[in-house]
């Protein structure tokens, strides 16, 4: 019987636990997307105590609780830090077989060398011990990137923000690269037409420009386009239920966009044409400057619209979608393929059921221009488990080339989440040295061992170009 979470965690055998410690576990982290805090990067900031550091933003963490039956006021209600950390000390014994329990301890090991199992009896030692630590300069935000190997991050930021904790974090010449991702969710947000005005108005006041229609809508934040290339950013993020790939004329949605700066509610088919435009036109500045693209598709938002109007979006109430994609998906990549406009493209599912969909799917679109130029992404968000990575990492062994996949990332509001990426990488060596010993590869370890350092590092850093 193994011991929990000992050096060969999750690696089933003497070949998979070589190809791990040989060849994986040392290598660098690119996090090419994740949703930490730039400015508290720029800040350097210690956190006050595990509370802050670990379950603030956490909406994982969050649903846990929730579901273990604890009131919101200790959750993400006005109960005292240590108060709220009791509370998930409580609820970690009972996410047996859920992926926290994992990460969980996987934190506790590899930042603060803390091996007791949290739970009640073990909270008030494991609180102060870890807070005491934050409280240090050694465990300042920027340190706790160098602690896990962090090479690379790239932050999720909206087209308005000034990228002014960017540019400090880059005048203090620190050794890890905080990048920019340009996140235009907002920008093509038709549904809400008021809100989508509003937002017209601050990138009128950010970017001098007046916007009296769509093409100057689109040329002010074309030069938000570019002002996050000068700022360093390689990539663009969308969330998206689907694509969207309707046809339209520039008469509708000139129409369109006039009936949003009235702020008169829109049809269906208004929506879907005035988010393609969109979509189309991000996709196109993508190509011009050689970024890449990454299509999040499949999550249903806000599902509990009464806690949405309490506590606002991404708190936790969100869940899979079972949105047709397929289509929408080919109709889009195509029509920039055909003009020769299609940027390097990362696609992500959120739904299991759409990963063969999506894993075949990039190879349609694959044109020996790049190595893996489309790219069927990591197993994301309620994914990014144990049999949802086992479960991508086979689709996309199946339909299109592993050896060329860009690794692993966080997506993550946490600097404690970066045991993600070894996590990860166990599952990762597992499956192919299950497939040695089982006699279905060759015993080559060098050459596989190779192509792990390539899934876990290099791949991202010659793709990214970082």
């Amino acid at each position: 019987m193994k011991a929990f979470l000992d050096d060969d965690f999750l690696l089933n055998g003497k070949t998979a636990q070589r190809l791990y410690h040989e060849y994986a576990a040392g290598m660098p982290i690119i996090d090419y997307h994740c949703h930490l805090p730039p400015d508290e990067i720029a800040a350097d900031l210690n956190f006050k105590n595990l509370t802050q550091a670990w379950l603030y933003g956490d909406h994982y963490k969050w649903r846990a609780m929730r579901a273990n039956g604890v009131n919101e006021q200790y959750v993400t209600g006005n109960a005292g830090d240590e108060e709220k950390f009791m509370k998930w000390a409580e609820t970690v014994p009972y996410t047996l077989r859920n992926p926290l329990y994992h990460w969980t301890h996987l934190e506790l090991r590899r930042y603060f060398g803390v091996e007791d199992l949290l739970s009640t009896k073990t909270a008030g030692m494991i609180y102060d011990q870890c807070s005491a630590k934050l409280q240090t300069k050694e465990y300042s935000v920027r340190n706790l990137l160098a602690k896990m190997k962090v090479e690379v991050v790239c932050t999720t930021d909206d087209p308005l923000d000034s990228l002014e904790h960017h540019q400090k974090i880059k005048r203090d010449s620190f050794n890890i690269k905080v990048l920019p991702t340009f996140r235009p969710d907002k920008a093509m947000n038709a549904d809400e037409p008021a809100a989508l005005n509003a937002y017209v108005d601050k990138l009128e006041d950010v970017t001098g420009f007046t916007i009296q229609d769509i093409d100057s809508y689109l040329k002010a934040l074309k030069s938000r386009h570019d002002y996050f290339a000068a700022n360093g950013c390689k990539l663009s993020d969308h969330g998206l239920e689907q694509l969207y790939a309707a046809d339209f004329t520039q008469d509708e949605i000139d129409m369109i966009f006039k009936k949003i700066r009235h702020n008169t509610t829109l049809m269906p088919l208004e929506i879907l044409k005035f988010k393609s435009v969109m979509l189309y036109n991000f996709a196109l500045w993508d190509h011009e400057k050689g970024w890449v693209q990454q299509l999040h598709i499949g999550a249903l938002r806000n599902n509990n619209t009464r806690a949405l109007t309490t506590l606002g979006p991404d708190t936790g109430w969100d869940s899979i979608g079972d949105f047709s994609q397929a289509r929408l998906l080919s109709r889009f990549l195509n029509r920039l393929d055909k003009e020769n406009k299609l940027a390097k493209t990362i696609i992500y599912n959120l739904n299991p059921a759409d990963n063969e969909v999506m894993a075949a799917m990039t190879g349609n679109f694959n044109d020996g221009s790049v190595a893996g130029k489309i790219q069927f992404g990591s197993a994301w968000w309620f994914l990014d488990q144990k049999g949802g990575m086992t479960r991508q990492l086979n689709a996309l062994s199946n339909m299109g080339l592993l050896s060329r996949m860009v690794g692993m990332l966080t997506d993550s509001r946490s600097f404690l989440s970066f045991p993600r990426h070894e996590y990860f990488r166990r599952i990762l060596c597992n499956l192919f040295g299950e497939d040695i010993d089982n006699g279905e590869l060759p015993i080559d370890i060098e050459w596989t061992g190779k192509i792990i350092q390539d899934i876990c590092y290099y791949n991202a850093k010659n793709y990214f170009d970082f």
